[in-house]
């Protein structure tokens, strides 16, 4: 059987008796309540604290029920609304739901059937709530893509991973740009018990700081130039599930104290409210900087280090990856290219600085320029074909070679100066493509020769 939820509650009610029965009565059962004697306390309750459900008295002196559910309205508190009526008329039902209540109830009333009305609301407002998660969600979605590498260094990364997954901690992923910091993250969540939760990202580095805050925390209406309208922040969005802080060492001094409170008690506030929020949020955070060395610096809270490291993982640059660049070459074309061998030698020794993020965009590049489905070293970008572990350019590998490679620069210079360097036409003469031109141009850096 599953486990009764802890609902927070604010019991707006004039009758001090009946409304101090029932606030004892629910808190005995596990709920979080707070109670008003009036319309007034509690519009300024709802402005410090975040409640799941409100209840109120359709007759009090004052603000009314209905003219409550009003200015509720005005002020968009999400709060689930029951009204308690001493009067049963279908007219006051209706009038109550037409306003946006989500239920009624006629005195006297047992209290355990309050308890069940609140959780009907509670539970209605959950559902609304998964929906316009779902929907923020499924704008942001990045395709997942599987973990590739069968090395040493990625198989301590994959034992890692499976060991803090089911903890329900906080866990930092450090490593260079283009690591995939964020497709580990992704395999952390798919093997917690969060994995059928939201998983929201954010880009520290990506953002000027006042719309981080407003991402992450979210804003009221009117609460800067251009709030327009209310905003949940990616910390409600992500509630029960996962939010990954991408580069969170680019996140401002003046932002991480309120990251801190949230990562402590799942307790935020959003720009321009003094109200209260509560969410349950697991984070994951990356960064391709020594944290350490920002603390030292000052640049960084050493309390917020210590909260987001409660786990970590490094994961290794594409060059510690002893036969990774092989596999993920293959797994990117999916047997729809072919590659030849001195451009498959190419890369596979070149040191790829920019990580599995450059060799992909390399392997993409390759595949719009290659022609017949074969990737050959004209297709590669320069400094792939330029540069590696042998102190001669990759594509040169015997005194033959070199030979011909001169040979060939020299004729297209020839060609290209007979037609006063006139690129279309020196492709034509050359039996080429134009584009395959443009590739050759820039593989033998080919350019002053050029008579203009």
């Amino acid at each position: 059987m599953a486990e009764k939820p802890i609902i927070s509650i604010l019991m707006v009610e004039d009758d001090s008796e009946f409304r101090e029965m029932a606030c004892e009565w629910m808190s005995r059962k596990g709920h979080q309540v707070e109670q008003a004697a009036n319309g007034q306390e509690a519009l300024l309750q709802v402005q410090r604290k975040h409640f799941h459900v409100a209840i109120f008295d359709m007759n009090m002196p004052g603000i009314s029920g209905l003219e409550l559910i009003g200015r509720f309205q005005e002020l968009d508190i999400d709060s689930e609304i029951i009204i308690l009526t001493g009067q049963s008329t279908v007219e006051n039902a209706v009038a109550t739901m037409k306003r946006g209540a989500f239920d009624y109830l006629t005195k006297p009333f047992p209290l355990s059937e309050l308890e069940n009305r609140c959780v009907a609301a509670y539970e209605h407002g959950q559902l609304v709530r998964e929906n316009v998660q779902l929907k923020t969600i499924l704008k942001r979605q990045v395709p997942f893509t599987k973990i590739i590498g069968s090395s040493a260094a990625m198989k301590d990364v994959a034992r890692l991973i499976e060991r803090v997954a089911p903890t329900n901690k906080a866990v930092l992923i450090q490593g260079e740009s283009g690591t995939g910091k964020e497709l580990v993250a992704r395999a952390v969540q798919q093997l917690s018990t969060r994995a059928d939760k939201p998983f929201v990202t954010i880009n520290c580095a990506a953002l000027p700081e006042q719309l981080i805050e407003s991402e992450l925390f979210g804003h009221e209406k009117g609460s800067f130039t251009g709030a327009t309208a209310r905003k949940d922040g990616l910390f409600e969005v992500a509630d029960g599930g996962t939010l990954f802080v991408d580069e969170i060492g680019e996140l401002s001094l003046a932002l991480q104290p309120k990251l801190l409170r949230v990562l402590e008690d799942g307790s935020l506030r959003r720009v321009g409210s003094l109200q209260e929020r509560r969410v349950d949020v697991r984070v994951i955070a990356a960064t391709n900087r020594d944290l350490l060395k920002e603390v030292e610096a000052g640049r960084f809270r050493e309390d917020l280090y210590y909260r987001i490291n409660v786990m970590s993982l490094r994961i290794p640059p594409l060059r510690e990856r002893n036969g990774d660049v092989a596999e993920l070459i293959d797994q990117f074309l999916n047997g729809d290219w072919k590659v030849d061998e001195s451009a498959r030698r190419a890369m596979l020794t070149y040191d790829w600085p920019g990580n599995v993020r450059q060799l992909i965009n390399a392997l993409d590049r390759a595949t719009i320029l290659a022609e017949n489905n074969l990737i050959t070293l004209d297709d590669l970008p320069l400094e792939v074909t330029s540069s590696g572990k042998t102190e001669s350019p990759v594509y040169h590998h015997s005194p033959l070679e070199s030979d011909l490679a001169s040979l060939e620069r020299s004729h297209i210079i020839a060609v290209l100066n007979d037609h006063d360097g006139n690129k279309a036409q020196a492709a034509r003469a050359l039996g080429i493509h134009r584009r395959k031109l443009y590739r050759l141009l820039e593989r033998y850096q080919i350019n002053d020769e050029i008579k203009k």
